[in-house]
Formats: structure tokens, sequence, C-alpha cells
């Protein structure tokens, strides 16, 4: 009290001159007696700065480690020869490391000489055992890719300088050292004395990269032939015969209308059967070529195989690689990452087909669910009037939020393939379903965007309303004085200044969708894709009467997190495929944080168009 006083007193007045001095000792008592240590603050301070710092490492840390592993899985690593103590001979790339504690028991059942090897490396290394897993390939020969080898069980380990790393088209990796080779249906060269057997193989070798691109060359024409221009044909075909089947369902089997379509397709038949006659023989002429050219090589054990060089995707010595020759390798598989289709049950080859079907399902499901989110939100907060019904969609909208995905990809499978697409093949594709070939009665990738469209509404619906709130009224009451209508204060007031909200809401929308996998398995996304949502060299694509030009919504499509999904859990070679999950989700990762980044920067564009100065 006497504090207050003395505060308020004129300074230089006599009363404030004359006051007693301040008990400082009583102040601070006074002061502290109502204090405590979470009156200050600094606790939560501390808590929030803490949980803010774990977040940040763990989220940090996540992708750290998906960086490291995504990133190493292409760079090549060189082979080794190993010999153990039973006469065992592996030869492969080592993968990865890791130590156990072997039981006394477990030594007990050894060999006796390996008793004594385990029980020395044991005591050396803290009572564990260090082992490593080689991937050793050559399935065909031996029913198994990876082999695990104990260090104690090494008697000897080499790096031969030729030792080859053969990618195939087909059942994996393979590991040999050159024999011999046959190019153009010649000898090149063939190691018979041991003396010689470097010159020998360094021949092969070199003969090896001077035939390989024209071989490739030759076994993807091959594969464009076989793919598109029969498969064109192919569709002539089926596309003739439904115009016949449909021609019969409307005029009736032996109507007019039904024997010239039925003359139609005869005639396409014929033309079909000959050009497609043409084409594989091409193909054939090709393959034949191609048969001239073959390599033989050996494997640990001793067995040689021969293999067709048009078999091979990729060869090279891993013990004889330089820096450079290890960049450009590296590069290489990254580039086959990005633009090639998946080989060996996905684990091997691209994802092309995987990246092409994410980003167009994930901007079809943007472009469906943005226009629907802001009309919605546009209702709710400038035109519904507050009240028990507009308190009950809202507190529905939120509600929806919290469903769980599969239930949507049920919803989806239900009423858009079942009810929807099949309601739009009765109308526009009778022949088909005559046939039991439906066209939209199945999972598409319009109906995966619609089900992803559906899921991430609410998102978008709650944010742009937000957006829309945060508009200040002043602006509102500006454009109602210059005689602007309600819409048009909407449309060139409160949208323009809403719309960086609007863009974190699809931002969000986006970023959600694209990882999503559970809806998917049930409305579109296969194992592997034979067609392209997306194909510019053929602009047949509609919806009924709707033509939609190169995108066909009615294909399945692959999707990044699916195949994530089958790689890790539905491949029958889980070792070799772990890598590619690492990588695959890599780039699933870099896809959503590339989308996420456009739309900031969008977003970033229109907020300073709308910027301000103060004065």
């Amino acid at each position: 009290m006497m504090s207050s006083v003395t505060e308020t007193l004129p300074r230089g007045s006599d009363a404030a001159l004359n006051a007693p001095p301040l008990d400082m000792r009583r102040l601070r008592k006074k002061r502290g007696s109502g204090n405590s240590l979470a009156a200050h603050g600094e606790p939560m301070v501390w808590l929030t700065g803490g949980a803010l710092t774990l977040a940040l490492v763990m989220i940090i840390a996540l992708l750290g480690f998906v960086i490291w592993q995504g990133t190493v899985t292409f760079w090549p690593v060189p082979l080794v020869h190993v010999e153990l103590a039973d006469g065992t001979l592996l030869m492969g790339e080592p993968t990865r490391d890791e130590t156990f504690k072997l039981e006394e028991a477990a030594i007990d059942r050894l060999a006796p000489g390996l008793q004594e090897s385990a029980r020395k490396a044991m005591a050396e290394s803290a009572g564990v055992i260090h082992r490593r897993l080689l991937r050793t390939g050559n399935f065909d020969l031996t029913g198994t890719h990876f082999h695990w080898v104990d260090d104690y069980a090494v008697t000897k380990e080499t790096r031969p300088e030729f030792a080859m790393v053969v990618e195939r088209v087909e059942k994996g990796r393979f590991y040999g050292i050159p024999q011999s080779m046959i190019a153009a249906g010649e000898p090149v060269a063939e190691v018979a004395d041991e003396n010689d057997a470097d010159e020998a193989r360094r021949t092969i070798w070199d003969a090896y990269q001077q035939h390989h691109d024209a071989v490739t060359a030759r076994r993807e024409e091959i594969e464009r032939l076989l793919k598109h221009e029969i498969g064109h044909e192919a569709a002539r075909q089926a596309n003739a015969r439904l115009e016949m089947r449909a021609a019969e369902l409307k005029h009736g089997p032996n109507s007019p209308e039904h024997q010239e379509a039925k003359k139609t397709f005869e005639a396409v038949l014929v033309e079909v059967g000959e050009r497609t006659g043409e084409i594989r023989a091409r193909a054939e002429k090709l393959r034949a070529e191609n048969a001239r050219f073959s390599i033989t090589l050996a494997t640990a054990q001793g067995v040689e195989k021969t293999l067709g060089m048009d078999e091979i995707v990729r060869m090279y010595p891993a013990n004889r690689l330089s820096t450079g020759d290890k960049w450009s390798l590296y590069f290489s598989r990254w580039h086959e990452f990005f633009f090639d289709d998946p080989r060996e049950a996905n684990s091997e080859g691209g994802v092309w087909p995987a990246i092409v079907g994410t980003l167009t399902m994930t901007l079809a499901m943007a472009l469906a669910v943005v226009p629907f989110g802001v009309l919605a939100a546009l209702y709710l907060r400038e035109y519904a009037k507050s009240g028990p019904i507009t308190s009950a969609v809202r507190i529905a909208i939120n509600n929806l939020a919290g469903v769980p995905s599969i239930v949507f990809g049920v919803f989806g499978l239900g009423f858009f393939c079942y009810v929807c697409g099949a309601s739009i093949d009765q109308i526009f594709y009778p022949a088909s379903v005559a046939d039991n070939n439906p066209v939209f009665g199945k999972g598409a990738l319009v109906w995966a965007s619609l089900t992803l469209a559906l899921l991430t509404l609410p998102v978008v619906i709650v944010a742009s309303e937000e957006a829309l709130a945060a508009v200040p009224n002043s602006m509102r009451e500006g454009s109602y004085a210059c005689g602007g209508s309600k819409w048009q204060t909407i449309r060139r007031i409160v949208l323009p200044h809403a719309m960086p909200g609007i863009m974190t809401g699809t931002i969000l929308a986006m970023a959600r969708g694209a990882g999503e996998v559970a809806p998917l398995m049930l409305v579109g996304a296969v194992k592997l894709a034979p067609e392209l949502p997306v194909n510019l060299a053929d602009w047949s694509g509609s919806m009924g009467p709707i033509p939609t030009g190169p995108l066909h919504l009615d294909n399945s499509f692959m999707h990044l997190g699916f195949h994530i999904f089958d790689l890790g859990f539905q491949s029958q070679n889980s070792e070799a495929a772990k890598p590619m999950v690492f990588t695959t989700t890599l780039l699933l990762i870099g896809l959503v944080a590339g989308l996420n980044v456009t739309a900031i920067w969008l977003r970033g564009r229109l907020r300073r168009r709308f910027v301000t100065g103060g004065f």
C-alpha cells in the first residue's frame, strides 16, 4: 500500500519527499509468498520446447534413415569369393552384416574343426559372432538368392578380378566368371588355359561392351513389336467384335445391321491376322539375330551356364570398376529406376508406371475435391445461417475426417464401382456387359480418384472455411458500400484473399491422398498395370459420351504406396526387395514433397498479390 501511494505522488512534492522509506525485505516476502515455479512459465517453455525438439529429432532421424537406405541401393559393391571350412564355395555381393550370440549347444553341434574356431571368435569379440549376408544369386541353379556366412567358418576369401555381376531380364542376378563368348555366330574368345585366362576374359569383356548395346536395342524393338503393335491389332479386333455384338443386341441377330457389322468384323479379322503375322515375322528375325550372341560364365562351384546376350540387362566386373565407372553405373541404375517398367516380380527394374499412376491419380483427386470442398465451405461460411442444422453439418464433416480409410475404400467399391460404374456400362457399353468384360464396373482410375476425393474432402472444407473466416468483414462492407452484390463480393474480394488458405487445404489433401494405400487396393490399384492411365499415343479415351483424350479413366493403375506394400509384404524374395522398398519410399516422399513445394510456391505468389503496406 505504501509503495502504491508513493508512486502516485507527484515527483518533487513535499509529500513524496517526506514519505517513509520502503521496506524492501517485506515487499520481497510479500511478492514471493504467492509465487511458484509454475507461475513463472519457465517449465511450460521447457516442456513445449522439448516436445518440439523431440518431434524434430524423430522426423529428421526417420527421413535420414530412409534417405541413406534409399540412396545406397544402386551403389555397386565388390564381389567376394569365399571358401568355407566344409568345402562350400560361394560368390556374391555382401549386403549387410550382424552379430549374434552362439549358444554352447549350437557350438557342440558344429563339426569338430569349427568348434574351436567358433569359440576363438567369440573370445575375441566379447562373446558374439560376426556374420555377413551374401547375395549369391544364380537362383535357377541353386534355388536360393542369399547365404549367411559366419566369419569363423571362412577359410579363404578373394576378390576375383573378372567376377561378373549379371542383371538379367528374368530369374534375378547371376554371378560368374566369363569362360567363352560367341558374337555374330563366331567364337570370340575361350578360357582354355589358366595362364592366359585373364587375357581371354579381357577380350570377352571388351567384346561384350562392343555388342551389348545393339543386342539391347533389338530386344527392346522386339518388346515394342509384341506389346504395342500386336496389342494395337488385338484392340482393333476386340473393338470390331464389340461393334458386332452391339449391333446384335440392338437390332437382332439376323438384322442387316448385324450382318454388316459381322462382315466388317471378318474383314478386320483377316487384316489383323495378316498384320500380326508380319509383326511376328519381324520379331522372330530380330530374335534370331540376337540368338547369335551368347556368353558362358562359370559359377563359384565351377558350373558353367550359357546366357543369351539378350537376357542380360547389365553386366559389369564389380572388382575392376574405377570411381568414375561406379558413378556411371550408379546413375544408370537411377535412370532405369525412374523410366523403366518393373521386372522380376517388381523387385528389379523401374517404377515408371507407378510414378505416372500416382501423379495422375493425385492430380485427378485434387481436381475433384477442391471445387466441391470450396463450394461447401463458401455456403457454410457466407450463406448458411447459424443454427442447429449448420452445427450438425460441421460436426459431421469433422467426424468424417476420423473415419478409417478402408471404410472409404469399401464405399468406393460398393457405390462407385458396382453402382455408378455398372450403370455407365449398362447405358453406354452394353456389348462389354454382355461379354462379361466391364469397362467402368470395376476398379479404375476415376473411382480411385473420387474415393480419395471423398476421403480428403473434410480437410479441404475445414481449411477453406477457416481461410474465408480470416478475410476481414471490413472488406465485405466496403464492397457492399460500393454497390457490389453478395456474389460479386465473394468472387472479387473474399475468394482472392482466401486463396492462400484454400491452397493450404489443397496441399494437405494432396499429401494425404498421395500416401493412402488401403482404399486403393479395392478401387483400382494393381500389382502390375498392362497400360498406363495416360497414353499420349492413344487419344481414344472416353467416359461414356465424354471424350477424355489420352487420359484413360477406365484403366487400372500402379501406385507407389501400393508398390511399397507389394514389395515389402508380398515378394517371394524379401531380402532382394528390401532395398527397393526404401528407394521407392524415398521416391514417394520426394514426389509428395515436390507437389507440396509447388503448391506452397503458388500460395506464396497469391499471398504477395494482396500484401498491403501500412502507414
